[in-house]
C-alpha cells in the first residue's frame, strides 16, 4: 500500500510540474515589446555562484537561493561534501554577497 501511495504521490508532483510549465509557456507574449533592458535573474547569478562554491569546497551543490540579511542580497547556498572514510556527507551552507 505505501509503494502503491508513493506512486500517487510522484505521478501528482509529476503533473503539477508538467501544467505549471505550460501555464508558462502560455504566459510567454507572442509580440517583442518595444523596449528592449536586460532582464536580471537572481535566482540563476546565485545558482552560477554555487556551482563556483561547491567546486571550491570540493562538494556538490545540493540548494543554491537569494536571501536579505541585514539589507543586503546574499546567496544562501548549502554544498554536500563528501564525508570521509565512507561516512555521509556533510551539510555545509555558506552565505556569499550577491554583488
Amino acid at each position: 500500500m505505501k509503494t502503491l501511495r508513493s506512486h500517487f504521490r510522484t505521478a501528482a508532483l509529476a503533473l503539477s510540474a508538467a501544467g505549471l510549465l505550460a501555464s508558462q509557456a502560455m504566459a510567454i507574449p507572442a509580440v517583442a515589446p518595444e523596449w528592449t533592458q536586460p532582464v536580471v535573474l537572481a535566482a540563476s547569478d546565485c545558482y552560477a555562484i554555487g556551482q563556483q562554491v561547491a567546486e571550491q569546497n570540493g562538494g556538490t551543490l545540493a540548494k543554491a537561493s537569494q536571501s536579505t540579511r541585514g539589507g543586503q542580497p546574499v546567496c544562501v547556498i548549502v554544498v554536500l561534501v563528501p564525508g570521509k572514510d565512507g561516512q555521509r556527507p556533510r551539510r555545509s551552507e555558506i552565505v556569499v554577497p550577491l554583488n
